[in-house]
């Protein structure tokens, strides 16, 4: 397959969000779909509809309102990058561009937890991101949570909703 270079979308977020869900960045079918988790098995919607409580075959626009008004926001560590297929492995590591989580973070105040959406994501934030943010920022909870994506096949669903709802029940209440 032929690299190509692949940029994320804008972030997901109302201006009173408390938690930050980061991907690494969008897949294939997500970025051909503009939305974010759009592979149809991706874990990601049905946990979150679990937890959160909505219907998870609501339209994507009204999953986003769900999430927002419970206090998520959903972005990925990258902005872009080149990478020849879905895969985190598939990125060509001098490519990478991160976003911008100073001027996030800045804007949106109340955010107090960063979940990463698997192992990728928690290494390139806490490798990539944490060292250029500010001591203002050094107070975030930065938890990995296990992968979403159907290429992580090591757990259940259940067993991935089970640590989901550990990390964001709590956040919730």
């Amino acid at each position: 397959m032929a690299v190509a270079n692949v940029s994320s979308f804008l972030p997901v977020a109302r201006r009173d969000a408390r938690v930050l869900i980061l991907g690494s960045m969008p897949g294939i079918a997500s970025l051909e779909a503009q939305r974010y988790y759009a592979h149809p098995r991706n874990a990601f919607w049905p946990i979150l509809a679990e937890i959160c409580g909505f219907d998870r075959e609501l339209l994507y626009e009204q999953r986003l309102k769900e999430v927002q008004r419970l206090g998520i926001a959903l972005w990925d560590v990258l902005a872009s990058c080149a990478r020849s297929g879905s895969l985190d492995s598939d990125i060509e590591a001098a490519s990478i561009r991160t976003n911008d989580f100073a001027g996030f973070l800045a804007s949106h105040p109340g955010v107090t937890t960063v979940l990463c959406n698997g192992g990728a994501a928690f290494q390139m934030f806490r490798k990539r991101v944490v060292p250029g943010l500010s001591d203002e920022f050094a107070k975030l909870r930065v938890r990995q949570l296990p992968s979403s994506s159907p290429a992580h096949a090591s757990m259940t669903l259940a067993q991935k909703r089970d640590v989901w709802l550990r990390e964001i029940g709590p956040l919730l209440e």
